[in-house]
């Protein structure tokens, strides 16, 4: 049993590694990490025939490949029109990264990569500075219209523009503490149940069979949690959309 509910969150070192003041050591985020990058291409694999290609008639595997696919893409045609095929590749992969790190955090013992601030962040801010070097390639000095709504009076002009501009640098801190907020305080109330059915099942007499009460609760909540990992992924996929829509598309 974890003696706090945030215990679960804290970075182990499996292998620690240490060159001169450099800390390159194997922890658990590390490698739950690297276990969601190979969990996609694993899948690609067990979908695939000897030939490496689709089957025809798709297995139930294979089934959910073209379906996260299909949303990945209509979510870029939705938000980017046709420009969107070029980031494909890309959505892609952050989707599945992302999803797959949030179900994994659904396994008894293992580690969530989504529920730590410095990993939902560095995505983000890399995110908002990729989109930002798009825009710039597309439309150089035209992308500081982006702070600045057409047929807008000058005098108005001083007020949206501070607004805009703050608006828009604070995308990749909300981006980010989304995901890490609902992961963070959904696994944290899992592990409050858990650690309440347990005190309940040492206790005496009939109150020893009122812990099936929060068992129920707990099996409610995965359900939720698993809905939430799903939802979070495709909610940090679609801004991104939406973000890369702003600097592609200007608005």
């Amino acid at each position: 049993m974890l003696l706090t509910p945030l215990e679960q969150f804290q970075i182990i070192s499996l292998l620690p590694c240490r060159l001169l003041c450099l800390d390159f050591s194997i922890t658990n985020l590390f490698l739950i990490a690297i276990i969601s990058f190979l969990g996609f291409n694993f899948l690609i694999t067990l979908v695939s025939s000897e030939t490496k290609t689709f089957y025809i008639i798709p297995n139930s595997w294979q089934v959910l490949v073209e379906t996260i696919y299909e949303v990945i893409s209509q979510l870029l045609f939705d938000n980017i029109n046709a420009r969107g095929e070029n980031y494909f590749p890309f959505i892609s992969v952050l989707f599945t990264f992302i999803l797959f790190s949030n179900l994994i955090g659904l396994i008894p013992y293992s580690f969530t990569v989504t529920s730590h601030l410095v990993i939902t962040f560095s995505l983000s801010i890399s995110l908002f500075i990729g989109v930002n070097i798009i825009g710039f390639n597309i439309h150089s000095s035209k992308m500081i219209s982006i702070f600045l709504p057409s047929n807008t009076s000058f005098g108005l002009a001083l007020l949206l523009v501070p607004i805009e501009f703050v608006s828009y640098i604070f995308k990749p801190i909300s981006l980010g503490v989304r995901l890490f907020a609902n992961l963070m305080a959904g696994h944290t109330l899992l592990k409050v149940i858990v650690g309440f059915a347990w005190s309940m099942l040492l206790l005496d007499e009939l109150l020893f069979c009122m812990h099936v009460i929060p068992l129920i609760v707990l099996i409610v909540l995965m359900g939720l949690e698993l809905a939430v990992a799903v939802i979070q992924a495709y909610v940090f996929t679609i801004l991104t959309c939406i973000y890369l829509n702003d600097s592609v598309n200007l608005h």
